[in-house]
């Protein structure tokens, strides 16, 4: 029996790989001979680096880049298996978390740092970029990560911009020369599950800049700059972004992925399930183990668990799925090809404890399905069961 367990993080509790090496403690206590693949999974939020890394037997790298704020941090991106392909994490560089809440200005918060991760793979020889976009600090259009890998953003005086998205309001001119040309031979996605487009009451700024430290004051000069940012890019490169899907996520760098680098915004589930090779792993599966902290209707939209659970079914394979908790409309997962859902809690306990205990919890409840499962095939021989 050839098992695939493919869990994403159970947030706060575990990572992907954690919760893939629990459930597989749990089935092996009962199918010592099954052959268990494990593939951590991700949506192309946090945790996508170490998941991607860790199915595909890649390898983590560090460097020392321009944060949000424009001082040293340290990030990490992945090298994946195939030695060609690197996955990047804005949020690395140029995440919220390392904004203190009291210098959250998105003014001034820039995306340099995310270029320099890209030219960083790039030196690794990788010609195919995957990047995570979720939970920015920054409002600056991705100009910032432009200036990074060689654009110019220059003023009317034909100097080149400060940091921040409110420096795009001067922008006179882009000068693209400078663009590393490695990336005319690579090919970029983005894990993007956000349809805002770059400016407007749905844009950017409006939707996204007051999390960011962004006050009523700002929102407007904001979104006016990045009008202006669009217009130029408009004039000086051909291309339009300003309505385009997507092209307002992680304060506008979907925009400047796809202004300046070409690159193709696709749903985040879709794109790591195609870079850790998840249909090639599912030939001669029997079943698919997935698991993530709540099932419940969103799980259906774009989440990991509804990807993966279509995914199989398309390849004939049944699905298991573990859950922390079960929440509203949660059976919506089972037209998507879950055939069954195991919780994880055998008696109630407080939240605070079952994130504590979210290891031993998986792994228990992985061996209770193991032996369910062992059961089946024990009854199938018999009258009126076919499994």
């Amino acid at each position: 029996m050839r098992i695939v367990i493919a869990p994403q993080a159970l947030k706060g509790s575990l990572t992907a790989p954690e919760a893939a090496r629990a459930i597989a403690r749990g089935l092996e206590r009962v199918l010592p001979s099954a052959e268990l693949d494990l593939v951590p999974i991700a949506d192309g939020g946090e945790g996508t680096v170490e998941a991607l890394v860790s199915a595909t037997g890649g390898q983590l790298v560090r460097q020392t880049v321009t944060g949000p704020l424009g001082e040293p941090v340290e990030a990490t991106f992945g090298l994946l298996g195939n030695g060609q392909t690197a996955v990047i994490e804005m949020a690395a560089c140029a995440g919220l978390p390392l904004v203190p809440p009291e210098r959250r200005d998105p003014r001034l918060t820039t995306t340099y740092g995310v270029g320099e991760l890209i030219r960083a793979a790039l030196d690794y020889g990788c010609r195919h970029l995957i990047i995570g976009i979720g939970g920015s600090a920054t409002n600056d259009g991705g100009a910032g990560m432009a200036q990074a890998l060689g654009v110019r953003l220059l003023d009317a005086q034909g100097e080149d911009l400060p940091y921040g998205g409110a420096a795009l309001a001067r922008l006179a001119r882009i000068v693209p020369d400078g663009l590393d040309p490695r990336l005319r031979e690579s090919r970029i996605e983005v894990a993007c599950d956000v349809t805002n487009p770059l400016c407007g009451p749905l844009g950017a700024s409006a939707v996204y800049g007051p999390q960011k430290g962004a006050t009523p004051e700002m929102v407007p000069l904001l979104d006016a700059a990045l009008e202006h940012y669009a217009e130029i890019i408009q004039r000086d490169l051909g291309r339009s972004v300003r309505d385009l899907p997507g092209a307002g996520a992680a304060g506008g760098l979907g925009a400047g992925l796809l202004a300046f680098l070409g690159a193709t915004l696709r749903p985040g589930a879709a794109l790591v399930l195609e870079a850790v090779g998840l249909a090639e792993r599912l030939r001669g599966a029997s079943l698919l183990i997935t698991a993530e902290g709540q099932i419940d209707r969103q799980t259906a939209y774009g989440k990991s668990v509804g990807a993966v659970a279509s995914l199989a079914r398309s390849r004939g394979v049944p699905v298991l799925a573990l859950a922390g908790s079960l929440g509203e409309e949660y059976q919506v997962v089972y037209p998507l090809g879950v055939e069954a859902i195991m919780t994880l809690l055998p008696a109630p306990i407080s939240l605070q404890q079952a994130m504590a205990q979210a290891a031993t919890l998986l792994t228990e409840a992985s061996e209770r399905a193991a032996r369910l499962l062992a059961l089946g095939r024990r009854l199938s021989p018999l009258e009126g069961f076919t499994f």
